[in-house]
């Protein structure tokens, strides 16, 4: 085994079961509470006919659709397993044994493991109160600095930084350093925001990077897709699996594309019920939670270090009650919970878990 190899932490995705009971929340791994559209499920299911054929190697189709969608250049899109083979073809495409990638210390796990499988060295660098600190990114650029991966929302603390500021920190790295800017969760997010595709059409060293598995609800499809001048979306190109997007998922996101209305269902009820569970944690302030302000579909829960209303503790009482949602020990985040926004039925049920557990820990009621 090689040595960097050696040193990759596999990661671990979040509970979908439990063994002894059953599940009435599933809210660990940010997935759309409603499913895909209909019309998404429809295109799957014509599509089963032609599983004995690969599937279009390029995605031609699924390209032209997000080209008309977003406005922009179908040739200079790549599609992916997941964006999550859009970023290990960054790392992969842009750096190597010698090489150093930077990513925030709270950032997404897969940064670390696509870093240290191409033998190139991950250069973590600390955050400010869960958010990306742009000063601390750029003095971390060395010569040998070759990627910077940047989660905008970022998962799993569901932090944002502006538009402005993220213009900022690709304006400090140097021409020959790729951007990779991964913006899953954009439908989430408010306001002035950047994600990615504008600063691709003016910059040669820009990959902006999306996903289908979250607010299209297609996550079991495995489609994400990328957007960058020709010269690098030509590089990741080479090094990409062949067939590598199925025939339903491909049909699928277009479908998907095709019906905004269930995309905003989905916006619409993820603003709501963010904003709602965010304000029952604020509520449990006196046992010392704390909900970060979220522009994800998530929302990070903030614990005591100790005492008895800790997170292990807190795990274990959402476990009892069925509700999953994501402990972040695994992550280095032993005083955090990262809760996904379900259905209605699904975040109430959270929220109350959690209100029982901290007044049965504390002796007090809530306010």
């Amino acid at each position: 085994m090689k040595p960097w190899v050696a040193g990759i932490d596999p990661y671990v995705p979040g509970k979908a079961r439990l063994a002894d009971r059953p599940v009435v929340a599933r809210l660990a791994s940010n997935e759309n509470p409603f499913g895909p559209s209909p019309h998404a499920i429809a295109a799957m299911q014509a599509a089963l006919t032609d599983s004995h054929r690969y599937p279009d190697p390029a995605s031609t189709a699924l390209r032209e659709a997000l080209g008309a969608h977003h406005g922009i250049d179908p040739a200079r899109i790549i599609c992916g397993t997941g964006s999550d083979e859009i970023l290990h073809l960054a790392a992969g495409a842009f750096a190597g044994p010698g090489d150093e990638i930077i990513h925030v210390r709270h950032g997404f796990a897969v940064y670390d493991i696509a870093t240290r499988r191409v033998g190139a060295t991950p250069v973590v660098v600390p955050d400010r109160d869960w958010t990306c600190d742009v000063d601390a990114v750029l003095a971390a650029v060395t010569e040998r600095t070759r990627v910077v991966f940047l989660a905008n929302p970022n998962n799993p603390t569901g932090t944002i930084i502006s538009a402005a500021e993220v213009r900022r920190l690709h304006a400090g790295l140097p021409t020959d350093c790729v951007f990779v800017l991964d913006a899953a969760y954009a439908e989430f997010a408010e306001g002035l925001y950047e994600d990615g595709i504008g600063l691709a059409n003016e910059h040669a060293n820009v990959v902006a990077v999306r996903t289908f598995s979250k607010l299209y609800g297609l996550a079991a499809q495995r489609i994400g897709w990328a957007y960058a001048q020709g010269a690098l979306i030509d590089a990741m190109h080479r090094i990409r699996a062949p067939f590598n997007v199925p025939t339903t998922g491909q049909a699928a996101a277009i479908a998907a594309i095709a019906d905004q209305a269930w995309a905003e269902k989905t916006r619409a009820h993820t603003l709501q019920w963010r904003a709602w569970l965010a304000g029952e944690i604020a509520a449990l302030g006196n046992a010392g939670l704390r909900a970060v302000p979220s522009a994800a579909n998530f929302v990070l829960v903030e614990f005591p270090a100790d005492g008895p209303v800790t997170a292990a503790a807190a795990n274990t009482a959402l476990l009892a009650d069925g509700i999953l949602t994501r402990y972040l020990a695994v992550q280095n985040m032993p005083n955090c919970i990262r809760i996904s926004i379900g259905t209605e039925a699904e975040t109430r049920a959270a929220a109350a878990s959690l209100r029982a557990f901290v007044e049965a820990a504390t002796g007090t009621k809530a306010a």
